[in-house]
């Protein structure tokens, strides 16, 4: 299992981030720090970003967003807890084709809203609908995990293990996306069990690559992702060697034949 690291920058003195809006004082003590870091969850948040509470606190970062979105493009990803639409929008920018899926009509109502400020309303595919029914219907290059992890109190645990994740454990959830694609990107808690993301690749026959990489914001972690199969840097790395050596050996032929 390869775990990446990225230097964490100094912490600064705090700042207030944009301008001042009416919905300051409408936040709720639970949602008033995250109201703060809105810039950092949608850069576009003063163009008409809606979240409900459970968005505010649930939805990844725009800069994390877009880094794990990186590694699909020109695929078909299937975004299967999309919330308020923070991932699907990155995967939007890099993707041909992007279906998010949501049981709650109210958050892909919102989802909807948020692709719009963003302009990549046309190239998602938005279905109400749970997750685990829908999968052995679904078709894709890569399906992306972000569960709810419980709310905030998750940060309570010494070690977070994939059976605190919602709405079912974490196994249970890796083998219905394997039903779609062995492709798949997890957005875990920054405290999660890594012994236990790395024994969810020993699902699949021979195991699959596995990649984890320390997200941080601000030089704040803020998640891991986990990424399995053909989308790990080790699994892209072997793929280039392949076609390298391929190359090399159609360039020795060629020479054969000349």
């Amino acid at each position: 299992m390869t775990i990446h690291r990225p230097r964490r920058k100094p912490r600064k003195g705090k700042k207030l981030f944009g301008r001042k809006r009416k919905d300051r004082i409408t936040t709720t003590p639970l949602v008033k720090k995250y109201w703060l870091q809105r810039y950092n969850l949608f850069s576009r948040y003063d163009e008409g970003i809606l979240l409900d509470e459970e968005g505010w606190y649930s939805v990844t970062p725009e800069e994390v967003a877009a880094k794990q979105a990186k590694r699909c493009p020109g695929k078909a990803v299937l975004d299967c807890f999309a919330g308020v639409g923070g991932n699907a929008i990155q995967f939007a920018k890099r993707c041909p084709f992007v279906v998010a899926i949501d049981v709650d009509p109210d958050k892909i109502a919102m989802a909807v809203n948020n692709s719009k400020v963003y302009e990549v309303a046309d190239c998602i595919d938005f279905v109400i609908g749970d997750f685990f029914q829908l999968a052995p219907s679904l078709k894709g290059d890569v399906v992306f995990l972000a569960p709810p992890w419980g709310g905030p109190k998750y940060k309570e645990k010494t070690r977070y293990t994939l059976d605190l994740l919602k709405p079912r454990d974490g196994h249970t959830l890796f083998h219905a996306a394997q039903v779609v694609t062995p492709n798949i990107i997890m957005s875990l808690p920054r405290n999660v069990d890594l012994t236990q993301v790395e024994e969810l690749s020993w699902l699949s026959s021979p195991p699959l690559d596995v990649e984890v990489e320390e997200n941080c914001v601000n030089g704040r972690i803020k998640c891991v992702t986990a990424y399995f199969g053909a989308i790990t840097q080790k699994a892209s790395c072997k793929d280039s060697a392949a076609m390298i050596l391929c190359n090399f050996r159609m360039s020795l032929d060629g020479s054969t034949s000349a």
